[in-house]
C-alpha cells in the first residue's frame, strides 16, 4: 500500500504551526523561601544592634571600673587614658600589614586629626567626671548631651531626616535621662556643690565632643578608616596625656592587682565600645546611635548598685525603664522585613520573562 506523500509534510507543517502560534511557555515561579529566610535586618538595624551590644553594654562597665581604680590607688584619669591610648597604637601593625597609610588618606588627614583630638577631649572629660560625681550620673549627663548635640548636628549639617517613631524614641530617652539627673542636681550638697557642678560640666562637655566626633567620622570616606581613626586616637592621646598628666595631675605607679585589673579591663572595653560606636554611625543615624548608647547608663547603674554598693534612687530606676522602652521603640521601628520586596521582585521577573 502506497503511503500518502503529503502526510509527512502535513505532519511537519502542523508541528511548525503549533510552534509558531502557541504562546511561549513561562518559566516556573521561583521556589518560595521559608518564612525565616525571607526576613532580614536592615542596615540601620544592624548598626543599632552593634551600638547596643558592642558600644553601650561594654561602655557601661568603664565608669564604675574607673572609679574603683581611683579609689584603690588614686590613679588619675589622664593616666588611665594614657594606658588606653597605648593600646590603640597596636593598630599600626594592622595598617602596615595592609600597606595602608597610618595617618589616613592625604585629602582627609586634617579631618582625621580633628576627629582624634575631639575624641581625646571627650574621653578625658568623661574619665575626670567619673571620679568627681557618681559614675551613673556622669554617664547619664554625657549620653544625654551627646544625643541632643547629635540631633542638632545631623539636622544642620547632614539634613538628616527622622521618622516619627525615631523622634518619639529620642524624646523618650532624653526624658529618661532628665528623670534620673534633675533630682540629683536639685539635691546637691552645699559643701561640694561647686565641685559637683564642675563634674557635671565635664560630663556634658564630653558628650558634646562625642557627638561631634561621631558626625565627623561619618563624613570620612577612605579605606580602613575605622582602624586609622583608632590609631590616630592613640597617637594624639599619647602626645597630649603624657605631658598633661604631669602638669595637671599627680601620676602614680599602681602596685595592687585590683588597679591593674581595672585599668586593663577599662582599656579593652573602651576600645571595643569605640570601634562599635564608630562602625554603627556608618549604618544608622548618629542621633539614633547616641540614643541606643544610653544602654551604657542602665549597665552603669546596675554595676554601681551591685558592685560599688552605691545608692540607686527610685528616679534612677524609673529613668532607666524609660530609656529601655525608648531603645526598644527605636530598634523595633528600624527592623525591616523584605518579604514584600521579594514578592514584587518575583512578579517583575515573571513579567519580564513574558
Amino acid at each position: 500500500m502506497a503511503s500518502d506523500p503529503r502526510a509527512p509534510g502535513r505532519a511537519a507543517w502542523t508541528v511548525a504551526d503549533l510552534l509558531r502560534f502557541s504562546p511561549p511557555c513561562s518559566p516556573p515561579p521561583p521556589p518560595r523561601r521559608p518564612p525565616w529566610n525571607r526576613y532580614r535586618l536592615s542596615e540601620s538595624m544592624k548598626g543599632l544592634l552593634v551600638a547596643l551590644l558592642g558600644g553601650g553594654v561594654p561602655a557601661g562597665f568603664v565608669a564604675p571600673f574607673t572609679r574603683m581604680a581611683n579609689e584603690a590607688s588614686g590613679i588619675p584619669s589622664l593616666e588611665i587614658l594614657l594606658f588606653r591610648c597605648v593600646l590603640h597604637l597596636l593598630f599600626a601593625c594592622y595598617l602596615r600589614c595592609r600597606k595602608a597609610p597610618c595617618f589616613g588618606a592625604p585629602e582627609a588627614r586634617q579631618r582625621t586629626l580633628l576627629h582624634a583630638s575631639i575624641n581625646v577631649i571627650s574621653i578625658g572629660c568623661a574619665y575626670s567626671s567619673f571620679m568627681v560625681v557618681p559614675s551613673g550620673n556622669a554617664a547619664t549627663v554625657r549620653k544625654g548631651s551627646s544625643t541632643i548635640c547629635s540631633v542638632l548636628l545631623a539636622l544642620c549639617i547632614e539634613n538628616g531626616r527622622l521618622t516619627g517613631y525615631d523622634w518619639f524614641g529620642l524624646v523618650g530617652s532624653t526624658l529618661g535621662l532628665i528623670i534620673m539627673v534633675v533630682p540629683d542636681l536639685l539635691d546637691l550638697d552645699k559643701s561640694t556643690q561647686l565641685y559637683d557642678t564642675f563634674g557635671y560640666a565635664l560630663a556634658c562637655l564630653g558628650g558634646m565632643a562625642l557627638a561631634l566626633g561621631l558626625v565627623i567620622f561619618r563624613a570620612l570616606d577612605f579605606p580602613a578608616k575605622l582602624v586609622t581613626v583608632a590609631f590616630m586616637f592613640g597617637v594624639v592621646g599619647s602626645l597630649v596625656c603624657s605631658p598633661a598628666m604631669f602638669l595637671l595631675q599627680e601620676p602614680v605607679m599602681p602596685l595592687d592587682p585590683l588597679t591593674w585589673t581595672c585599668v586593663v579591663t577599662i582599656s579593652f572595653l573602651a576600645l571595643v565600645s569605640f570601634l562599635c560606636a564608630s562602625y554603627a554611625v556608618t549604618k544608622a543615624h548618629p542621633a539614633l546611635v547616641c540614643a541606643v548608647l544610653h544602654s551604657e547608663v542602665v549597665v552603669t547603674l546596675a554595676v554601681q548598685y551591685y558592685v560599688l554598693r552605691e545608692a540607686v534612687t527610685p528616679f534612677d530606676i524609673m529613668g532607666a525603664g524609660v530609656i529601655l522602652g525608648s531603645i526598644a521603640i527605636i530598634t523595633a521601628q528600624n527592623i525591616s522585613c523584605d518579604a514584600a520586596e521579594d514578592d514584587e521582585g518575583e512578579l517583575r521577573m515573571m513579567k519580564g520573562s513574558k
